[in-house]
């Protein structure tokens, strides 16, 4: 790299998807030697940024510019070629291949063939401490391990520019500061890093610059010694309180509790092991551990989804278990799945609709088989006043709405009837900071009004902040439940099987 030139600059990056402008504009310059992050809310247009410099996606306008020439990229290859690399969000691996094959996948002659990928697999791997073996079939290898697969890809073609797209999503904590350990060694080689992510504890940690974008622009440049808060106004747009909120808990005797529940996959293995908890009315139990643990198929058997289990769920000594959907709803349960559009929301059906999805056969939506519109038209607009539901009305399709506003309606639906039990799975999931500040001020209301709440999440600021008392899933079994004050240190070793006895209680079960 010439001294007058940066590594990496995109001026003018603009992409449109019909009517959506994803990126407006945006100016980006990134320096040889620097990790520069990028920071912003979901749909802020990181991703689409990104895609466009690696080559997937084709700039409306705009040029990008490597060691300051112009470049023009047909695919992701000419960009590999160019010398960027990319670690997405979600890995390009091919499970049933080894490491060295899927490093060798498209980059046949260049690496010499298998034997050459091998070593260059034990080279980078030596160099950066990885101790990965070239012969490891991916599918057998775990989380973090794969993802290092993804930078040893990268670096195979000598990438200058590397591009860690939310990187740490699926990261225990001690995996979390690991890569962080590479990404500054890969700067002090003279490498560029471009670190894309929302999480403000990262950035803080890591960044030499900091450039926010919100809803496809560029908003400013931020220093790495700004606070929390200042970074979250700046990604928002408006004041925003990050602390949850929440007095000392106040126990009823409400309760759920699970004993012994084993849930079996379509062949037969084990996916919740043998798991056993108590919630109190009055607390919020969270539910932390890496996604695919056995948290969705724990949630699902508690709302009756899941048709190989056994073990006992017993709401106030009624065992919902072998129950139907609507027989668990009709109990007092309400329910936020995880993926809100494809398992809480109809999206062609009005707001008003999605409100009384679940309490359309009888009181007060119905009389002798027909909608009453006046009291489903009534509760939509009370409903939309209580939780901010930002939409032109009541009839607007609710697959219209923002991520945030989506939720909303979810929970507005779930609480807006009598519960005996809340059960939220990944709930601020795809949220602003502003919604998400929402959200958790509704789950501590419920939690308030005595109501048992689990919250399932795989985002540790947020278990940290909502819980009463955390339990922690690995490989379907619950390590151990532990308080709400244990450290990150703790928690991410349970994340990743280690059993602390001097701190979960049930470590055993």
């Amino acid at each position: 790299m010439t001294a007058e030139h940066s590594s990496l600059e995109l001026r003018g990056i603009t992409k449109r998807f019909g009517a959506l402008t994803a990126n407006d504009h945006i100016d980006l310059e990134v320096r040889a030697g620097e990790i520069h992050c990028l920071l912003g809310e979901n749909g802020a247009g990181k991703s689409t940024l990104m895609n466009v410099l690696y080559g997937l996606y084709r700039a409306d306008e705009g040029e990008i510019l490597l060691d300051g020439q112009v470049q023009r990229f047909a695919g992701p290859g000419d960009a590999m070629r160019a010398g960027i690399g990319m670690v997405h969000q979600h890995f390009m691996l091919i499970p049933v291949f080894t490491v060295a094959e899927n490093v060798l996948l498209g980059h046949e002659r260049e690496l010499g063939g298998l034997s050459g990928a091998k070593q260059k697999v034990r080279e980078i791997s030596q160099r950066f401490g990885f101790d990965i073996d070239p012969d490891a079939r991916i599918e057998d290898l775990p989380v973090g391990v794969q993802q290092r697969v993804e930078i040893i890809k990268a670096l195979s073609q000598d990438a200058k520019v590397l591009v860690f797209d939310e990187p740490t999503a699926v990261l225990t904590p001690q995996e979390t500061d690991e890569l962080m350990a590479v990404m500054q060694q890969l700067r002090g080689e003279g490498r560029a890093i471009v670190f894309i992510t929302h999480k403000l504890r990262e950035v803080r940690a890591i960044a030499d610059r900091i450039t926010v974008i919100r809803l496809g622009r560029v908003v400013g440049e931020a220093s790495p010694q700004s606070t929390s808060t200042e970074l979250a106004s700046m990604m928002v747009g408006r004041p925003v309180e990050l602390t949850v909120q929440k007095d000392q808990p106040v126990l009823t005797d409400n309760q759920l509790e699970v004993r012994g529940l084993t849930v079996l996959d379509a062949i037969g293995q084990k996916v919740v092991n043998d798991v056993s908890f108590t919630v109190q009315g009055g607390e919020v139990l969270c539910i932390a551990g890496v996604q695919g643990n056995g948290q969705t198929e724990l949630t699902e058997a508690i709302l009756g989804l899941q048709h190989r289990a056994r073990g006992a769920i017993l709401l106030n000594g009624t065992d919902l278990l072998g129950r139907s959907v609507r027989e668990v709803l009709d109990a007092g349960v309400g329910f936020v799945p995880e993926d809100r559009k494809v398992d809480g929301l109809v999206g062609d059906f009005s707001v008003a609709e999605n409100l009384m999805l679940d309490r359309y056969r009888g009181e007060p939506f119905s009389k002798a088989g027909t909608i009453d519109r006046g009291a489903r038209d009534s509760f939509a607009e009370e409903k939309m006043g209580a939780f901010d539901v930002r939409a032109q009305g009541i009839e607007t399709p609710v697959g219209t709405l923002s991520g945030g506003n989506q939720q909303k309606v979810v929970l507005a639906r779930e609480l807006g009837r009598p519960l005996a039990l809340f059960v939220a799975s990944q709930p601020t999931r795809g949220l602003d900071v502003g919604s998400i500040e929402f959200v958790h001020s509704q789950i501590i209301a419920t939690r308030d009004a005595g109501i048992p709440v689990i919250v399932v999440s795989t985002e540790l600021d947020e278990v940290v902040g909502l819980a009463d008392r955390i339990a922690v899933m690995y490989r379907g079994g619950v390590v151990g439940i532990v308080p709400s004050d244990t450290s990150r240190d703790v928690l991410g070793l349970m994340m990743a099987g280690e059993r602390p006895a001097d701190h979960a209680e049930g470590a055993a079960a």
